[in-house]
């Protein structure tokens, strides 16, 4: 039998889903970009008018609607899978550390999308971005380059009865499964008195993770499922908790799928040192 004659049809079929994911990809870069002009055009006027008090909550909510609909947008022409329910239940939990693993760009729109009362640490070039800053600056989120100035805005928030969303890694993995995490989480967490709750965000692809070029053709659809981890108290010990939850990572998501370069560093295996997280 002529397998050449056999795979021909498949040819048609690959190319065609090949341009959709051309198209999906564009897409969605440009109702990102739209959703984000649109509002950051309102947004500016309304940071200089309202009142801190309204502003903020306003921003918030704005901010949770858009990215819910961009997500949903995703979702409704087939270019990612979305399992974010589990965050669900943290809506009405009050103050805390939400602290996920960050494999890609979309994470904290991931996690802002269904928790409107959420305060973000946020980069730099990020919260001056033109696209995103106006909305980051009316909601309340806090810039991460004064590092002591940055910890007091975070405790003040918490103690407001926001929650707060800190990325413990402190930037996208580069390391399998997780990369070295910061001790800002516990620090702040220990001076507001919250606890810290886990979050695991599972991927099948390194879409938008650390080095992929924003304009490079993912294979579709993405898959995106996130999961609610261990609730930890407030941490006495900065140093000693940072550990113990770098451990804990890498225990719950080493069987995540593996979607860094084969040659990734790979971060050691609590299990064959022996270590127990507390």
């Amino acid at each position: 039998m002529n397998t050449t004659l056999l795979s021909t049809p498949s040819l048609p079929r690959r190319w065609l889903h090949r341009l959709y994911e051309y198209v999906a990809l564009w897409f969605g870069l440009g109702l990102l970009g739209a959703i984000s002009l649109t509002w950051t055009l309102l947004a500016v006027p309304l940071y200089h008018i309202l009142p801190k008090r309204w502003g903020v909550p306003l921003g918030r909510w704005a901010n949770t609607l858009g990215f819910r609909l961009y997500l949903g947008a995703l979702s409704l022409i087939g270019a990612c899978r979305f399992d974010l329910s589990a965050l669900d239940a943290l809506h009405d939990e009050g103050p805390m550390i939400v602290a996920p693993n960050h494999p890609c760009l979309l994470d904290a729109l991931m996690v802002i999308s269904r928790l409107p009362n959420m305060a973000c640490i946020m980069k730099v070039d990020i919260v001056d971005n033109a696209f995103l800053g106006a909305g980051a600056r009316l909601a309340g989120y806090i810039r991460n380059d004064a590092q002591l100035s940055m910890i007091k805005q975070a405790v003040a928030e918490l103690k407001r009865g926001s929650q707060l969303l800190i990325f413990p890694e402190g930037t996208r993995t580069t390391r399998w499964p997780v990369n070295v995490c910061k001790g800002t989480t516990a620090l702040i967490a220990s001076r507001a008195r919250v606890p810290i709750q886990t979050v695991f965000i599972e991927t099948d692809s390194g879409y938008l993770g650390k080095g992929w070029p924003l304009f490079r053709r993912p294979p579709m659809p993405i898959t995106y499922r996130v999961r609610l981890g261990r609730r930890f108290a407030p941490p006495e010990k900065a140093g000693t908790f940072t550990e113990d939850l770098e451990r804990y990572f890498i225990e719950e998501l080493r069987d995540a799928p593996h979607f860094l370069p084969p040659d990734a560093p790979q971060a050691p295996n609590p299990m064959r040192s022996g270590s127990d997280v507390a």
